[in-house]
């Protein structure tokens, strides 16, 4: 016989996709935060999975098709579905939950459970608990979040899940499941075929899923169908299970008095670099991005994630805390006396996978040490290795970024770049344009004229004899810019020596810009 449901209190917070979007935006889009009154539909395979309330308010609906939103809010601002942001923005609630009462269950970003036990005797009840609770978190800027006190985990969600408008609380009393889940439709169970079966026999709520006979739906469902027929009873025996809370490795420093010099800043976060590899090392993990965050006593802060190519030790996130400090294009610098470092582990990764080799270290370990410390010398942009951005010309495509830094370049390459040459590239790119002379067969200049069209086939490339080419195909940027507005032609010339060049007609000049095979 199964033992009888334990008293929970379960938290649900409305629309969290949304929410945690909203709390990250500024973050992902590089700028202000946006504004939690707009209309906001979070995607996923075209479809709305979660909108904000002024997104309802416009006609908005879950499981509704783009083209259809969008139709009925013009305004809808659409946001692609990330179960990871969920998940990591709902460690705040979690972290939040467990300073207040310990033993917090996450069912899913949005939705997590407590014994109502705890939270009853400290607080004074379960209704005073649950209301707490729903306080502070509202407190600490999570609108909307709905409480349900009820026997068991399924039915303190459906009472928590069954609120509307401004209503924050319901109390199912113990042993008054069964009644307050019997109107509830069947495709609450979250098993579709399920509720298609039951509507097909004609059951429609809960409580009719209940008033089967167990051994009937135990033989015609199985053990999943007989699981779901007692929580259509209200006797839900599932136990909280409370997570268990992840190791702190952050660690930080104070600064009293605070520090102006950046050295003296890096000599004194020494110590606590070490703590932080410490920490991490004990729970056999590395760190292969960390989170610098640096706060003065101006008011001022500056934040940066930094990316190593194999993983931190103390001495590289020291080298980091003080790049940090150094004016760097595009980052913040604090303005005045550095009163407090903040060092946490942005990404980790097993400790095994990064153990050095029982015979001795490569050639790739040794190429990093060097690089590491010519990089420690001269400083973060000292070291630059090349990396493929975004744009229309081969020369511009490759840009330069700090060893170790995993940052994308300013321009991506999966972006469209309409005029882009397509596969395969020259195996060889000329970083300066490489005069030519094209000839048609009658001696003269090749040129194009206002309508893209040839004045004569390219006979001569640089007196060899052209006996293949293809194009043109033009490229044209920034026709609303008169000083930096380009328009030039592509061809691909095979001379008769078997060489294959890719060539450039721009203004009145020819040049070569890259080379195959």
């Amino acid at each position: 016989m199964s033992a009888a449901p334990e008293r929970v209190i379960a938290l649900w917070l409305p629309d969290w996709p949304v929410t945690a979007f909203l709390r990250t935006s500024a973050r992902e889009l590089g700028g202000e935060a946006v504004d939690p009154h707009r209309p906001i539909a979070v995607l996923h395979a075209n479809r709305v999975v979660s909108c904000s309330p002024a997104a309802r308010s416009a006609g908005v609906r879950r499981d509704q098709r783009r083209r259809d939103a969008q139709s009925a809010c013009p305004d809808l601002l659409i946001v692609a579905a990330d179960p990871e942001r969920d998940e990591r923005a709902f460690h705040d609630v979690l972290r939040l939950l467990e300073e207040l009462s310990p033993g917090a269950e996450p069912l899913q970003p949005g939705l997590a459970v407590l014994r109502a036990r705890g939270p009853a005797r400290f607080y004074g009840g379960e209704e005073a608990a649950a209301r707490t609770l729903v306080a502070a978190l509202e407190e600490a800027g999570y609108p909307g979040v709905r409480a349900g006190v009820a026997d068991g985990v399924f039915t303190a969600e459906q009472a928590a899940r069954s609120l509307r408008g401004g209503e924050r609380l319901r109390v199912v009393p113990p042993g008054a499941s069964a009644a307050f889940l019997a109107p509830l439709p069947v495709s609450t169970l979250g098993d579709p075929p399920l509720a298609l079966l039951l509507a097909r026999l004609g059951v429609q709520t809960l409580g009719g899923f209940a008033g089967l006979d167990a051994p009937l739906v135990a033989a015609r469902l199985g053990e999943h169908g007989s699981r779901l027929h007692r929580l259509a009873q209200g006797a839900d025996s599932r136990a909280v299970e409370p997570r268990v809370p992840p190791p702190e490795f952050a660690r930080e420093l104070a600064l009293e008095p605070p520090l102006e010099l950046a050295e003296q800043v890096a000599f004194a976060v020494r110590t606590t670099a070490e703590s932080f590899c410490d920490a991490l090392g004990a729970a056999g993990l590395v760190c292969t991005a960390v989170r610098v965050t640096i706060e003065d006593d101006r008011g001022g802060r500056s934040e940066r994630i930094w990316q190593h190519p194999v993983s931190f030790d103390a001495a590289s996130v020291v080298d980091r805390v003080r790049w940090q400090l150094q004016p760097t294009p595009g980052h913040e610098v604090p303005h005045g006396a550095v009163a407090l470092v903040r060092i946490e582990p942005e990404a980790v990764d097993d400790g095994s996978a990064h153990q050095p080799a029982l015979l001795g270290q490569g050639s790739d370990e040794r190429a990093h040490h060097a690089m590491t410390r010519m990089q420690a010398s001269l400083g973060h942009l000292g070291v630059l290795v090349p990396a493929i951005g975004g744009g229309r010309w081969l020369a511009e495509r490759e840009v330069h970024v700090p060893w170790g830094e995993a940052a994308a370049p300013s321009t991506h390459r999966d972006q469209p770049w309409p005029g882009a040459l397509p596969s395969p590239l020259p195996s060889e790119i000329f970083r300066e344009p490489r005069p030519a002379r094209v000839h048609g067969a009658s001696g003269g200049a090749v040129t194009i004229d206002e309508r893209g069209l040839l004045t004569d086939a390219p006979a001569v490339l640089d007196g060899r004899r052209i006996v293949s080419w293809a194009g043109p195909w033009p490229v044209i940027e920034r026709t609303w810019d008169a000083a930096r507005a380009r328009r030039a032609n592509r061809f691909q010339l095979v001379d008769d020596r078997g060489a294959a060049w890719l060539a450039v007609r721009e203004g009145e000049r020819w040049w070569i810009e890259g080379r195959y095979g």
